[in-house]
C-alpha cells in the first residue's frame, strides 16, 4: 500500500492574507498616498488578480493628490502581469499574428509621430466552454495614448510662462523612441482586459495612461513617496526647497511655481559664474522638480542653458 501523501500546492489564484505589518508596508511603498478606500481597493484587486505587490507585480499611482475635484487613483500592473493573469485561467493563448499597425505618412510627423502610426489592433485566443477558441481583439490609437503635451515657454511681456500652440512628443520617452512597441502594448492590454474582465477590469498598463508617466514603475512610486515625505519636513508635501542668493536661507516654494520663479531669476543673473553656482546648489532640488514635473523641469534647464549663452555672449 503506497503511504505516501501528495503535497498540495497552492492555487496561484487563492486570496492571500496579508498581516497589518505587510498592510503597513504595501501602503508605505507601492500603494502610497491612498486614502483608506482606495488602499482597501488596491488589496481586493491584488487579491482577485492575483498579483503580489511585494514583488511589484501591483502598484498605484494617485493623480492630483492635493485636488480632491481632480484626484485619480490607478491601479497599474505591466503587460507581463496581464498576460500572467490570463494564463492562470488556462483558457488563454497569444495571438498567433504579428499585430497589425496601420500607417498614414499623413500623420507622420517628427515631433509627435515620426513613424505615421495611426493604430494598432492585438489579438488574444480565449477559449470557450466547448473548447473552441476565439479570438479577443484589442485596438488603440495613437491620438488616444500617445502622451502628447502643450509646450510652454516663458514671455517676457506677460511675465509669466504661457503655451505656444506647439504639441510635442519628449524625443527622450519610448513612445518616441519605441512607438511601435508602446502602442502595441495599450492594444494588447485593452484585448486582455476585454477577454478576461473579472480578473482585469479596473487595472491598467503604464502605457494607457492619460498622463505621460511612460516609465512609471514601482520603484519610482516609491521614491515619489520617500520624496513628498522629505519635503514635507521642509515646509510641505507640495513644495521644493530652494536657495535662490549665496547665504540666504532655504526656501520652499510651491511646485506650481517653481518653474516661473526659476526663470524669473536667470534673468536677475549677470554672470556664468553666478548662474552655475545656483544650478550647482539646487542640483538635488531640480531633480526632484524633474520626477514631479518632468516638462517644467526641462522647461527649467532650456532656460537655464539659453541664459548661460546670452551671458557667456
Amino acid at each position: 500500500m503506497n503511504n505516501v501523501v501528495p503535497m498540495q500546492t497552492p492555487s496561484p489564484l487563492r486570496p492571500r492574507d496579508y498581516d497589518p505589518s505587510q498592510l503597513a508596508l504595501i501602503r508605505r511603498t507601492v500603494a502610497a498616498d491612498t486614502t483608506p478606500d482606495e488602499f482597501n481597493m488596491f488589496i481586493e484587486i491584488a487579491k482577485r488578480a492575483g498579483l503580489d505587490p511585494f514583488r511589484r507585480q501591483l502598484y498605484c499611482i494617485v493623480y492630483s493628490k492635493d485636488k480632491p475635484d481632480k484626484r485619480k487613483v490607478t491601479f497599474i500592473t505591466g503587460i507581463d502581469g496581464f498576460r500572467a493573469v490570463a494564463a492562470r485561467n488556462r483558457d488563454y493563448r497569444p495571438g498567433d499574428d504579428e499585430p497589425v499597425i496601420v500607417y498614414d505618412d499623413a500623420a507622420k510627423n517628427p515631433e509627435t509621430n515620426p513613424l505615421g502610426i495611426v493604430k494598432a489592433t492585438v489579438k488574444a485566443h480565449k477559449m470557450a466552454p466547448s473548447g473552441e477558441w476565439f479570438p479577443v481583439s484589442g485596438t488603440a490609437y495613437w491620438s488616444e495614448f500617445a502622451p502628447l503635451k502643450d509646450e510652454w515657454q516663458w514671455n517676457d511681456e506677460k511675465g509669466k510662462r504661457l503655451p505656444t500652440g506647439r504639441i510635442t512628443l519628449d524625443p527622450s520617452s519610448n513612445w518616441y523612441k519605441m512607438g511601435r512597441i508602446m502602442i502595441c502594448k495599450c492594444a494588447e492590454a485593452q484585448a486582455l482586459r476585454k477577454g478576461w474582465p473579472e480578473d482585469l477590469s479596473g487595472i491598467y498598463s503604464p502605457e494607457e495612461m492619460e498622463r505621460p508617466m511612460l516609465d512609471v514603475t514601482p520603484t519610482d512610486a516609491i521614491e515619489q513617496h520617500e520624496q513628498a515625505q522629505r519635503m514635507a519636513r521642509i515646509g510641505g508635501t507640495n513644495t521644493i526647497a530652494v536657495i535662490w542668493k549665496m547665504a540666504e536661507a532655504l526656501e520652499a516654494v510651491p511646485v506650481g511655481k517653481l518653474a516661473d520663479r526659476c526663470i524669473a531669476h536667470f534673468a536677475t543673473l549677470e554672470s556664468v559664474g553666478e548662474l552655475e553656482w545656483w544650478w550647482a546648489t539646487n542640483e538635488v532640488s531640480m531633480r526632484q522638480f524633474w520626477a514631479l514635473h518632468k516638462s517644467d523641469a526641462l522647461n527649467v534647464k532650456a532656460e537655464h542653458e539659453a541664459r548661460k549663452a546670452a551671458l557667456a555672449g
